[in-house]
């Protein structure tokens, strides 16, 4: 599945911003550019609680805040057209993994499940009905030692995948288990620490394509997972249990 990224400004603009109905288990990814003018960073800034503005706040880089601000202000508006509320409404807790998610009180008893991932300028968002969701983004770069990092996070098999192929397509590949295992994890709920447990085996076609989990306490069929296309340098994958019924959110 092609991911389309488009400029933050139109997603925090309020006018002609309709509600959005998602079938229970249905999956709607929104993929965005983390270009916003100074008017969409302050609304942003103000829809943030105060433990987002502090994390902000520690950020070093003036552009890591910027980005930082601008995708979880995002989230909140693309949440709002499925909850109904004005996005500073948009009450966000955590479980004790640090999953984040929408608070009983701001989803009125509706079953709204996200997740999200930002980097380099770029964020990704999956919103689910009824199911956990978990989705990763990536880019692609060079100077990670994606040998070493292989050998200490992923299960053997994954590593020898990465180990076998040419050396300019290690990289492509070492990101393309690390967002595939992410996807996965945090759809499960169950963080980081599972990396090394948590086996994938990649599918044939390699955009757009399922993968079979293995090992940890997880049974193959509780998640399902697709690697998604997002322009030449970047990998993402998205995760559920069903991912039958997948599209765009614009």
């Amino acid at each position: 599945m092609l991911i389309s990224f488009q400029s933050i400004d139109h997603l925090v603009n309020p006018e002609g911003q309709d509600l959005i109905s998602l079938d229970p288990n249905a999956v709607h990814l929104w993929g965005m550019e983390l270009n916003g003018s100074p008017l969409c960073l302050d609304r942003c800034f103000g829809w943030l609680n105060e433990e987002e503005r502090h994390r902000a706040a520690r950020l070093v880089r003036e552009q890591d805040r910027r980005h930082y601000v601008l995708a979880h202000g995002g989230l909140r508006a693309v949440l709002r057209r499925y909850l109904g509320v004005n996005p500073g409404l948009v009450a966000l807790g955590r479980t004790e993994t640090g999953k984040p998610f929408v608070m009983r009180d701001t989803r009125m008893h509706s079953a709204i499940t996200f997740n999200l991932s930002h980097a380099h300028g770029r964020a990704l968002i999956a919103v689910s009905n009824a199911q956990e969701v978990g989705v990763d983004l990536e880019l692609v770069r060079a100077d990670v030692d994606a040998a070493k990092l292989s050998e200490r996070y992923f299960a053997p098999s994954e590593h020898r995948e990465v180990m076998q192929s040419v050396d300019e397509e290690r990289a492509i590949r070492f990101f393309r288990y690390w967002v595939a295992k992410e996807a996965v994890l945090k759809a499960l709920g169950s963080g980081l620490r599972g990396l090394s447990s948590c086996e994938i085996v990649l599918g044939a076609s390699e955009i757009d394509t399922k993968a079979q989990i293995r090992g940890g306490s997880h049974s193959p069929h509780e998640v399902r997972l697709r690697l998604l296309s997002c322009g030449k340098g970047w990998e993402a994958a998205v995760a559920a249990k069903d991912l039958d019924v997948v599209g765009p959110g614009w």
